[in-house]
């Protein structure tokens, strides 16, 4: 039996163990030089990237300073007096531009110092992240904190041997580590993962219905917002639109947001909008917008479906051998059919031809019918395999409140509720929750964060009666 300890903890050690063996390493005392010398190039080098990081706030500290030893405490006085009453008039002309160069600036460093540097070390031994080996610890390496105007993002180098997916399991350790209310993980490059710690949600409130500019648009619409506040365009043409969500939820003002920015579209006659409406309480307050593309009882709805594919595959007819994309033109708009509730035409329908009719053709449509212009937008609250056989067939998913953690990724694929996706946490209030969902495109397996404008019943009078007639059949 071999045992080797460290350091000179075996001269205190009394070996009761007859053939036991203890191995004493060889200790080299370092010269006090080196480990001087070792301190300070440390100190050098991380003022040197405080400074090349975080430029503006360590001029605010280092100039009064300066001044202070050089002029005196009476010019140094007048300068931060000075300096302060110019940011406060910047400050209060001029908002935005103050923010984007200095107000955020600062904000980054005041956070790097305080909250991240401050605590990086505890947090990273109690999560788990730092380690131990050989007596030596090994921490993460906090490479840069960039304030937005909604989050911090802290960008990390991790340990060699970490992954993005031993952050993920500690997102709620280093949440409360840091005092956020939450914190996603997002991987940055190989090696580095980035840490976006929200500070405020501008989500939080419903969003009125978004203006109808007439600008005509096919390809990507706006319906909501995004997490800092930008528009949010959601591709169509040329994809499949899968919305799952509990019941109030919101899925109606993704369809809604959809629909009315289509509406200039339309009217020019590059878009028809084709709508299957089962529950019969949520398109149908506006279909007199569909004209004689409406169908609410499901035979009606499986003869629409069918009459879609069948314009899919003359369009396919047609393009064979002629172009591979489909561009919207006024001889063939891009069609859009839009389901409400897609359960109610698949795994509750009773009839089960009719049943086999409508899976037949969604399947056939989700298929197919991208290539040639022809997209599906779709509802759905039970997202279940055993419910929506085809719902892999969406390439484009959105996942508003779900009831359990496990349907998050359901909906938008594995692990994206670890990549934060925390649908099943979205508040059941309408007036916080409904509308918010998680959207992850084929394109990128990062979920991110919207919420849907809400469309009124005002709002939806108001475009019937002005684009009603503008979807009639030509």
């Amino acid at each position: 039996m071999l045992r080797k300890l460290p350091g000179d903890y075996t001269r205190d050690i009394v070996s009761t163990v007859p053939d036991s063996l203890v191995f004493r390493p060889t200790v080299v005392n370092t010269p006090a030089i080196f480990t001087i010398l070792a301190i300070v190039f440390r100190a050098v080098a991380g003022l040197f990237r405080m400074v090349r990081r975080h430029p503006i706030a360590c001029l605010a500290v280092v100039a009064p300073l300066a001044l202070w030893a050089v002029y005196g405490w009476r010019v140094a006085l007048v300068a931060v007096v000075t300096t302060f009453s110019t940011l406060a008039g910047w400050r209060l002309a001029e908002p935005v531009s103050f923010s984007a160069w200095a107000g955020l600036r600062l904000r980054a460093w005041w956070r790097w110092m305080w909250i991240y540097r401050r605590h990086w070390q505890p947090v990273m031994v109690v999560t788990g992240l730092a380690k131990h080996i050989g007596g030596r610890e090994y921490l993460p390496r906090l490479l840069k904190v960039t304030c937005t105007p909604t989050a911090d993002v802290v960008t990390v180098k991790m340990l060699s041997g970490q992954s993005a997916a031993d952050w993920q399991d500690r997102a709620d350790n280093l949440a409360h580590g840091f005092a956020g209310h939450e914190c996603r993980i997002a991987s940055a490059k190989p090696g580095r993962v980035a840490l976006v710690f929200p500070r405020r949600d501008l989500l939080a409130s419903p969003i009125p219905a978004l203006p109808i500019t007439g600008d005509v648009q096919v390809s990507a619409v706006p319906v909501g917002l995004r997490e800092d506040g930008s528009p949010y365009l959601l591709k169509l043409h040329g994809t499949h639109v899968l919305v799952a969500g509990a019941t109030g939820a919101g899925k109606g003002s993704w369809l809604w947001s959809a629909i009315r920015g289509l509406l200039p579209a339309q009217r020019a006659g590059l878009v028809e909008i084709w709508a299957l409406d089962p529950k019969l309480m949520e398109l149908s307050y506006g279909r007199a917008l569909f004209g004689d593309r409406y169908a609410a009882d499901p035979a009606d709805c499986a003869d629409l479906l069918e009459a879609a594919v069948k314009v899919m595959q003359e369009r396919a007819g047609r393009f064979a051998g002629v172009q591979r994309n489909h561009v919207a033109t006024v001889d063939d708009p891009f069609v859009l059919v839009v389901v409400d509730e897609v359960a109610f035409l698949t795994a509750y329908q009773t009839d089960r031809k009719l049943k086999e009719r409508i899976s037949s053709a969604l399947a056939t449509l989700t298929t197919q019918g991208r290539a040639v212009g022809v997209g599906v937008l779709a509802a759905l609250q039970d997202p279940r395999k055993e419910i929506l056989s085809i719902r892999n067939l969406f390439p484009d998913k959105i996942a508003l409140r779900l009831d359990e953690p496990s349907q998050v990724d359901l909906v938008l694929g594995d692990g994206a509720r670890d990549r934060g996706a925390l649908a099943d946490q979205i508040s059941a209030n309408p007036a916080t929750g409904a509308g918010v969902g998680y959207v992850r495109l084929e394109a990128s397996p990062e979920p991110v964060r919207i919420r849907a404008a809400y469309v009124s019943d005002t709002d939806i009078r108001a475009m019937v009666a002005e684009y009603a007639g503008a979807g009639e059949a030509r």
